[in-house]
């Protein structure tokens, strides 16, 4: 997903604030994405790797470790522990969701096959329980051991609940909580545990990016609808792939008989006809998903930004809460 459709650009200060870590960061990442044995192992991560993303999530880690003091060497392996596991469950999503595009690029599974996918996407996550272990902290491998098993427990949620009408906001927020506020949340609490601070911080923190997370993921979900080329995808591929967003929960909530018929036969049993994607967003529009969407994006960017309180002030706190304000202000 992007985040370059409004002025100012807090990821860009934040990535300035850790440009030295995360060079670093890069460079760990290259010498661990190595295989002497087989070589499409690279090939296929580089392919992802390289592609051009903002790398948030392990600028959220150095970030986080920087603002509590930490001195090093060991958030240099939790940010690049978090790129492999974020970039794992990339690889693996493309051949769940049969994806042929991602960042604007083709899919690796699209270049290679899904065999290749799915078993470098093995090796980026025991790579990354090496270099989580390699920081001889417990607790900070509690925690991104249990992010890594929340993504899969998220997104075999979302299959289940997938294409089933009856899923309401709150099987909704469990998968998207799992499938992308769990890292969002684990790499800015391990910051704060490597530097040993306080536990009201480490709280405040996990709380920060959890809300961040899933603010993220909601505004992600309602630009599928609402048109944007920020996303990286065209619009409507949530449509087209039957996934239940919250745009669309809440319109099959509030659907007449006919309205009710409709996602029925495009997303439960899957005929879609040319012009349906326009027929949802007017049932969409008529019932104010997209607004309460939008609204409820919102809040989880105001608890995000409320969870900073407890933490001291900072250069970086200020960014992170300017962070929080910018995932929304892409709303349109």
């Amino acid at each position: 997903m992007g985040l370059d459709t409004a002025a100012t650009k807090p990821h860009e200060r934040l990535a300035e604030i850790v440009a030295p870590e995360m060079a670093e960061v890069s460079a760990l990442i290259r010498a661990r994405m190595a295989s002497e044995h087989a070589p499409r192992i690279p090939e296929v991560t580089a392919h992802l790797v390289e592609a051009g993303g903002k790398r948030l999530r392990p600028m959220l880690t150095l970030a986080s470790a920087k603002m509590c003091g930490y001195g090093g060497p060991h958030h240099i392996h939790l940010a690049a522990t978090v790129e492999f596991i974020h970039t794992a469950t990339l690889l693996h999503d493309d051949v769940v969701d049969e994806s042929a595009q991602r960042r604007g690029r083709p899919t690796a599974n699209l270049l290679w096959d899904n065999q290749s996918s799915v078993l470098v996407g093995d090796y980026l996550f025991a790579r990354s329980f090496q270099l989580m272990v390699e920081t001889g902290n417990l607790r900070v491998l509690d925690i991104l051991s249990n992010a890594a098993a929340t993504i899969a427990e998220g997104e075999v949620l979302q299959l289940t609940a997938a294409r089933n009408l009856a899923t309401g906001p709150d099987v909704y927020l469990k998968v998207i909580r799992g499938k992308t506020a769990a890292l969002f949340s684990a790499a800015t609490e391990v910051g704060a545990v490597i530097a040993g601070r306080p536990e009201s911080e480490v709280r405040a923190l996990a709380a920060y990016g959890d809300a961040l997370g899933i603010a993220f993921q909601m505004v992600d979900d309602y630009l599928d609808f609402a048109g944007s080329e920020a996303t990286g995808k065209a619009v409507g591929d949530d449509f087209r792939e039957r996934k239940l967003t919250l745009p669309v929960i809440l319109a099959v909530a509030a659907a007449d008989e006919a309205e009710r018929a409709f996602w029925v036969r495009t997303v439960e049993k899957g005929r879609q006809d040319e012009g349906d994607l326009g027929e949802a967003l007017r049932i969409i529009g008529r019932h104010g998903a997209l607004e309460a969407t939008k609204t409820e994006a919102q809040a989880w960017a105001e608890k995000a930004r409320a969870a900073l309180g407890a933490l001291p002030e900072h250069e970086i706190r200020d960014t992170l809460s300017d962070l929080a304000d910018y995932v929304v202000a892409r709303l349109r």
